[in-house]
């Protein structure tokens, strides 16, 4: 039994059934892990129909690089030149919605009015003051991340005294407060793994994942995919995290989180498929 009702979306619902995979489709020439791969329309699009072919059920298209080092800013007017064409492909060729990963209110009306259903805001509208107002218009769910800052150098800058599990759960609070009741009702909240957090605190918040959710009333999404401190877990360089990924995600999922958004959508969502078997398995022999 789902934790948190459907989400309203324009074309269709997004369900709590089961653990939402979030896909990631990043049309970036400097992400951390996978910049430069997709670097036209037709490549991006057959990726993410591949993602989708693979289990994801949110297909997520990002422009711009949050990456601690290096990455370039990128205007809203670039940033729109490389999501736009690639959403409005998808939303006449995929089945699954499709969200766009941008913190900025003029990509995200653009990528609405191409065929974007949701918007994933790393920053929970920090960075945009306008960006509540464009999801409203547009009709959007949302996705509320939780940073600290006016922008991703701000963010990584601030990791010197990273917030743990109490101040996450407190300043996504009062986000949530501040939107119209309606977008409340479509917003899913993210803590942030990896945006101004050490290991400790990316630990402890995937640990808390379902606690967050409680506290809160809204679904949780994690992403922990590929990141630093798996690396600094395993000794992994970034290619070569995705078993920790699924460790992570599972672990995250075991203590509550409703979706995560990975870049291996193949070994995550089996490795959902054979834990929530297992689980389902468990819940019968105590119903009975």
């Amino acid at each position: 039994m789902a934790r948190f009702p459907a989400i309203p979306l324009r074309r269709r619902t997004l369900s709590f059934d089961r653990v939402l995979v979030f896909g990631v489709v990043n049309v970036t020439p400097d992400s951390f892990s996978d910049g430069g791969l997709l670097p036209n329309v037709d490549s991006a699009v057959e990726f993410a129909l591949r993602l989708q072919h693979a289990g994801a059920d949110v297909l997520d298209v990002g422009g711009e690089s949050t990456r601690p080092q290096r990455a370039e800013p990128v205007s809203a007017a670039a940033e729109i030149r490389r999501v736009v064409p690639v959403i409005r492909a998808l939303a006449e060729r995929a089945g699954a919605p499709i969200s766009v990963d941008t913190s900025k209110a003029a990509v995200a009306a653009a990528a609405i009015e191409a065929g974007a259903e949701i918007v994933n805001d790393i920053s929970g509208g920090l960075f945009d003051e306008a960006m509540i107002d464009a999801v409203v218009r547009g009709g959007a769910a949302y996705v509320c991340g939780h940073v600290r800052g006016a922008s991703i150098a701000d963010v990584h800058a601030a990791e010197a005294e990273p917030p743990g599990f109490e101040d996450v759960s407190l300043e996504l609070a009062r986000r949530l407060a501040l939107l119209p009741a309606d977008l409340r009702q479509r917003t899913i909240i993210d803590p942030g793994i990896g945006f101004g957090k050490k290991t400790p605190q990316n630990l402890e918040l995937l640990a808390r994942a379902g606690e967050l959710g409680a506290a809160l009333a809204r679904p949780v999404l994690v992403g922990p995919s590929r990141k630093r401190f798996l690396g600094e877990l395993t000794g992994r360089p970034i290619e070569d995290r995705d078993a920790a990924t699924v460790g992570a995600c599972l672990a995250a999922v075991a203590a509550g989180a409703d979706a995560v958004r990975v870049h291996d959508v193949k070994s995550v969502r089996d490795a959902l498929t054979v834990f929530e078997a297992v689980r389902g398995s468990l819940h019968r022999r105590w119903e009975d």
